[in-house]
């Protein structure tokens, strides 16, 4: 007790000592925050104006003084129980290692009912689980007959006697937004072509029909047409002839992409409708990603849709829904407690999308009525059965022909509705086409609509009139008692077309560009967060060169390149090689602008006097740390040149919504530096070579690492300068079988000395190749068998082999064996040190942060991978542990949520690898390992304890997929990675076998943040006469930190109304995340709390104030009936919601 009292007083004095510093600071006679220009004659009105500046200054700091007792008081609280328990570590007393005496501040802490237990959460009892659904279907492949993959389908022709067969032709055209051609190429010989005969088709008929999903092809058809057609279209519209599906800027993939860049997709598809069409899609409509996600469904449904359709499903699933009649059903997310996220879904039976499989399960006889296939046509069907043009000769035949398929068809489904889609790739592009569909369908439709015998009633349709007629179906059976669709949870990956082909392959193809669309979001991200703040203070100080510059046109771009890279053939890596670089070069080019968006952006921000900016000419005003020179090279640090005379200021942006304390690494020109904060005190610096190569040391370039104390969403700067420095340390070096001199460093050359790093949570062990293999972890000085290894797969010799979409290996991954001893270096130092080992094929390093916070919790493991050398080989990273995970591991999906799966024994190898977006785990009763990742990448847990990660592929022929070539375009890739192990409480292993939910730690959640958001690194290029008075050391948008379970997925500025700027609103988008309850919090180095998911709008910025803050669904499509203005954000866990929101 006297010591929780001495704390006490401890804590007492510090808030006076910063009660204290508060009257300094304000007495001072400058302040860091941007003063009025002074207007001739308003000297009063100046004067007013900085009394106003100093109270918003008060203000924020009094805000800051909160969040700093209260981390007092936690604190306190802490100590005392940890005195009163006695000490349970070695942690308290940590002496061992560089960088312990880092970061010794209070830290937060989590209200326990924040989080979600397995018994709490989960979906109650839905009548499909796909977990249980895999545990059932044999996967036995029996030959079905004409419907191969199925059963033989019977009927009774009486089955219609109390209700006709009601049969809805749609006509679509799958336009892949690139594939084989590339985006341009495509509207140029095709898709303009569409959209022109649709305009004259659909007016000579008002009972045609057509369905169109990919904005991005409307929208550039859109800009070059006139007035005429433009008004056609939305007459089309108006009538129901035409429908939009999705409205997408895409048709995206569901397994890799993450799900910042779905929603981007998806609102700047319907932000684009909303203002050129004034249409509200309804229906979703994806009929060839390769799998389908949950999390589509979610966001669907978030966005005001109450429909969608899927295709691509494994045969063996279509043929059990198809058994028991499953195939329409509402899909609910694993995690629901209700029905909240129930939307329905309706899954098409057969193997294609295409006219052969959509008219019933006999190809050869649906073949017959895809008109574009009629004799002395450039198309035939494979079968060798020809379509014959209907005439008044055979149209009985003929109908009765494919009726017999449609009835078939229908008995896999509960309504006696019918969808029969009438389509394929690029369709409907010559006007021939058209005749010849249409004018034979309405031959048909005639016909059978005129027998009455024939019970049954045939029209073209959309996809809206379909799911119309089936709600009226299901209402009418809702009404006598009975609901006629199960509810369904889970996805649907890994997907098989046929045999054991399992597209598991494309989850990793094209890893360079998987990487490069993470950081292309990142930067997008940021961009538009800076973008809004300072449009707004633009705005307020009538800042003309920043609003009339092209910004928002070039987010515009960058949203849609970004949006086009989603498309199921781009970033899943499966087009043409020349495709890939255009969808690159797209990229690439983005990311060139956005870095001009938030330097102009974050320099307007930070400018004292913000009428200043528009004196300023340099182009841009900041300079990116890091550059990347082409398409297909990795990013390279910029040096900073340094100067004794002129200080040079380096301007840190925190893309994340809380306090952040992170390692910050540049290069200098110089290894005597200071780096100082606004209040001119000198941080601890690790100086650390430059290696050009394994073996040599730069001599014009240094790195300095130091730890940056950064605001959620804000910016801050600090200065450096060429001097002598007693705060500067640096790095030791040990060489493993190589040889390396230096005049600075001190380096020391070893075959014998054990590898070991260690940091103040963990000492990790190293083989004599620099691979891990063990972890003790200091709380419990408990040791870990973690190894990681290198593998390989072949690509199996039967005919068909891995190509881009397809895994098909040769057996278990091999042992990666490199031909030489590769060159191992070992850097200890002050804020971080390192192992790296150069193979042959892989640059593997490995890092540890000497820090007690966030980021000292993991390691980080950083790979450069070059293949390509190799022959029909693809590289991996296997994690092995002492973990008893058996067959149970998790994956995320699209960044989202996490799906639990099953390592099948019946099942090929290639079936139990799945999509991992940003991390997996396993785990047993003790403990939880969990491989987090930057970049979406194929993952598996093939053994017990392991976690197995495919790097790249290279593969020289094709899958037999379309594609027509293999996966030979390799590039110098980086993949980067971090390793948490954590300790688990009050685990049910029993219950958890049973749950289809999982949650990420906390932990888990921010570790991922800071590797998918790292900070931006800037310099200033423009020449200050006076930095100190022109500069802000800091902006800081917001009061304090958001709650830790809150994500702000996006601060997105909405398009004007008329024209091609902006509003002066943005989309607010907040995510809540759901964690798990089995980990502590205690000692984490939390920088933020949580609420229970309730945000104080008043609260929420700093110089900011919310004029407006209103509901909308997901894409803004919707608002509310009565639009209100909210003082309150309420998010229940998972939830994640849209705001319209204009700040003041």
């Amino acid at each position: 007790m006297k010591l929780s009292r001495q704390f006490t007083v401890f804590g007492s004095a510090i808030f006076c000592v910063v009660i204290f510093s508060l009257y300094l600071m304000l007495d001072r006679g400058h302040l860091d925050y941007p003063r009025s220009p002074r207007r001739e004659g308003s000297y009063p009105q100046a004067q007013l104006s900085v009394l106003q500046e100093k109270i918003d200054h008060l203000e924020r700091l009094l805000a800051e003084n909160n969040e700093i007792i209260s981390n007092i008081r936690d604190s306190v609280i802490n100590l005392s129980e940890s005195v009163e328990d006695g000490p349970k570590s070695s942690q308290g007393n940590f002496s061992q290692g560089a960088g312990s005496h880092l970061l010794s501040q209070s830290y937060l802490q989590v209200d326990p009912k924040d989080c979600l237990s397995v018994s709490q959460s989960g979906s109650l009892h839905p009548d499909v689980q796909m977990l249980d659904v895999y545990n059932l279907i044999p996967f036995d492949n029996p030959d079905g007959g004409v419907w191969r993959q199925g059963f033989d389908i019977k009927y009774d022709t009486h089955d219609w006697d109390d209700e006709p067969l009601q049969v809805f032709v749609v006509p679509h055209s799958h336009n892949d937004p690139g594939w084989l051609k590339t985006f341009n190429d495509y509207f140029r010989d095709s898709t303009q072509y569409i959209f022109n005969n649709m305009v004259i088709k659909l007016k000579e008929d008002s009972r045609r029909k057509f369905i169109w999903s990919e904005i991005s092809y409307l929208s550039r058809w859109w800009d070059i047409i006139d007035t005429q057609k433009k008004e056609a279209v939305k007459r089309f519209l108006q009538k129901g002839q035409f429908e939009v599906v999705t409205g997408g800027w895409v048709m995206p993939d569901e397994a890799t992409s993450h799900y910042f860049a779905l929603i981007d997709q998806l609102i700047e598809g319907h932000q684009w409708l909303e203002k050129n069409l004034g249409v509200k899609p309804r229906s979703g409509w994806a009929i060839d990603p390769f799998g389908h996600s949950p999390t589509m469904a979610y966001l669907l449904k978030r966005a005001g849709f109450s429909h969608m359709l899927i295709q691509r499903v494994h045969y063996a699933v279509k043929k059990h829904f198809a058994w028991y009649k499953t195939l329409e059903f509402f899909w609910r997310q694993n995690w629901d407690l209700g029905s909240a996220t129930d939307i329905f879904c309706h899954m098409m039976p057969f193997y294609s999308y295409d006219i052969p499989h959509t008219c019933g399960p006999d190809p050869k006889i649906c073949c017959q009525f895809d008109f574009k296939r009629l004799p002395a046509g450039r198309f035939d069907c494979p079968w060798g059965l020809a379509p014959e043009a209907i005439s008044s000769e055979n149209v009985q035949r003929r109908a009765h022909l494919i009726l017999d398929q449609y009835r078939k068809k229908s008995k896999l489904f509960r309504t006696k509705v019918l969808l029969a889609p009438l389509g394929d790739d690029f369709r409907y592009t010559d006007y021939g086409e058209w005749n010849l569909q249409f004018r034979n369908y309405e031959h048909l439709f005639q016909y059978m609509n005129s027998q009455p015998d024939l019970k049954v009633k045939i029209q073209f349709g959309t996809l809206s009139d379909y799911f119309d007629a089936v709600d009226k179906a299901d209402a009418a059976m809702r009404n006598k008692g009975q609901s006629m669709f199960p509810i369904l949870s889970g996805d649907f990956f890994t997907y098989a077309d046929r045999d054991d082909h399992y597209w598991s392959g494309y989850f990793t193809s094209r890893p360079f560009y998987k990487r490069m669309d993470r950081i292309v979001e990142s930067h997008l991200r940021a961009a538009e967060i800076l973008y809004y703040f300072a449009l707004r203070q633009a705005q307020k100080s009538m800042i003309n060169t920043f609003l009339s510059s092209t910004h928002y046109m070039a987010l515009t771009e960058a949203r849609r390149n970004l949006g086009l890279f989603q498309h199921h053939d781009a970033i899943t890596g499966t087009a043409k090689d020349w495709v890939v670089v255009d969808y690159g070069t797209r990229l690439f080019h983005s990311l060139s602008v956005l870095e001009k968006v938030i330097g102009d952006s974050a320099f307007l921000l930070i400018l004292k006097n913000k009428s200043m900016y528009d004196t300023y000419s340099s182009d841009p005003f900041l300079e990116m740390n890091s550059i990347q020179k082409s398409q297909d090279s990795l990013p390279e640090s910029h040096v900073i040149k340094l100067s004794a005379e002129e200080p040079r200021y380096l301007v840190i942006y925190n893309p994340l919504e809380q306090h952040q304390n992170s390692v910050v690494s540049i290069y200098v020109s110089s290894p005597t530096v200071k780096v100082l904060t606004d209040t001119g005190k000198l941080l601890d610096i690790q100086v650390n070579a430059v290696w050009n190569k394994e073996t040599t040391i730069s001599e014009e370039a240094y790195e300095i690492s130091f730890v940056a104390h950064t605001p959620p969403l804000g910016l801050k700067v600090y200065t450096l300068l060429e001097a002598e420095n007693s705060n500067s340390y640096l790095a030791d070096y040990v060489l493993y079988n190589g040889e390396a001199t230096s005049d600075i460093f001190n380096i020391m050359m070893s075959a014998q000395e054990p590898i070991i790093l260690e940091n103040p949570h963990m000492i990790l062990s190293f083989d004599k190749t620099g691979l891990m293999e063990t972890m003790i972890t200091k709380e419990d000085k408990q040791l870990h068998n973690i190894k990681v290894q290198f593998t390989w797969y072949g690509t199996t010799n039967k005919r068909d082999k891995s190509g881009a979409y397809l895994f098909l290996p040769d057996g278990f991954a091999q042992p990666y064996v490199s031909t030489k001893v590769p060159i191992v270096r070992v850097l200890r130092g002050r804020i971080y040190s390192e192992v790296i080992s150069y193979f042959e094929h892989v640059t593997h390093r490995v890092r540890l942060y000497n820090l007690q916070g966030i980021e000292g919790h993991s390691v980080e493991i950083s790979n450069t991978v070059n293949i390509q050398d190799v022959f029909n080989r693809e590289i991996a990273m296997r994690i092995s542990s002492n973990i008893n995970s058996q067959n149970r591991f998790y994956t995320d999906l699209n960044g989202y949520q996490i799906q639990p799966r099953r390592t099948l024994s019946k099942l090929p190898l290639q079936a139990n690898v799945y999509p991992m977006t940003t991390m997996a785990y396993i785990q047993d009763a003790k403990h939880r390992l969990t491989l987090l990742s930057a970049q979406s990448s194929g993952v598996s847990s093939l053994k017990s304890g392991d976690i197995e990660v495919i790097m790249d592929r290279r593969l020289m022929q094709d899958d037999n997929r379309g594609l027509g070539q293999g996966v030979i375009d390799n590039k110098i890739t980086a993949n980067l990675f971090r390793l948490l192990l954590e300790k688990r409480s009050d685990a049910d292993m029993e219950e958890e076998r049973k749950s289809p939910v999982s949650y990420p730690s906390l932990l888990s959640h921010i570790t991922s943040s800071f590797l998918n958001h790292p900070v931006f690194l800037m310099t200033i290029k423009v020449k200050l006469s006076s930095p100190a008075t022109e500069l802000l050391s800091e902006f800081l948008p917001l009061l304090s930190s958001l709650p830790c379970d809150i994500h702000l997925v996006n601060l997105r500025t909405i398009q004007a109304k008329v024209g091609s700027g902006h509003s002066n609103e943005a989309a607010l988008i907040l995510h809540r995340k759901g964690f798990g309850c089995q980990f502590s919090t205690r000692g984490m180095g939390l920088l933020c709390s949580t609420t229970q998911g309730k945000i104080l709008v008043h609260k929420l910025f700093n110089k900011f104030t919310v004029e407006k803050l209103i509901p909308s669904s997901l894409s803004l499509m919707h608002t509310p009936p009565v639009a209100k203005n909210i003082s309150v954000i309420h998010l229940s866990p998972m939830e994640i919601s849209t705001f319209r929101i204009r700040l003041g």
